[in-house]
């Protein structure tokens, strides 16, 4: 078999399809919660601590000098970066409890009761007996 044909049906199998779409997806749906933390969230959190956004916040190391840069440690676009990943990792979270209940939902009406084995219907004949002996009486 030639290496060709093998990575072709190596790249062509379901799952390796389904994890590129999947990251393609991700990518796309990390950008939508960037932007929502960014330009939803946090103006109104910075609006409450202050009016500060929280990307501005940052320490100085080094200052410049001359033609070298100043040194900066940006730990407010740090805290943007955990929300973001917050607000993500719940997303995803909701996401797969939805997809479960679905399936869940799914497997249920999907299964059949299984059939009442012998003892199960000599049972029910008797109790339906014992009631119509019990409705004459």
């Amino acid at each position: 078999m030639s290496l060709l044909k093998e990575f072709r049906e190596f790249a062509m199998r379901g799952n390796v399809v389904d994890l590129a779409v999947g990251v393609i997806i991700g990518a796309a749906f990390g950008k939508i919660v960037s932007s929502l933390v960014a330009d939803i969230i946090m103006p109104p959190l910075g609006l409450l601590i202050g009016g500060v956004d929280f990307k501005q916040f940052a320490w100085t190391l080094r200052p410049a000098v001359g033609d070298i840069p100043a040194v900066v440690m940006h730990y407010g676009v740090f805290i943007q970066n955990i929300f973001d990943f917050i607000i993500v990792a719940f997303a995803i979270f909701m996401a797969i409890k939805l997809m479960n209940k679905l399936r869940r939902n799914n497997e249920v009406e999907a299964k059949e009761p299984p059939a009442p084995t012998k003892e199960e219907v000599l049972l029910s004949e008797i109790r339906d007996l014992l009631k119509e002996q019990n409705n004459r009486s």
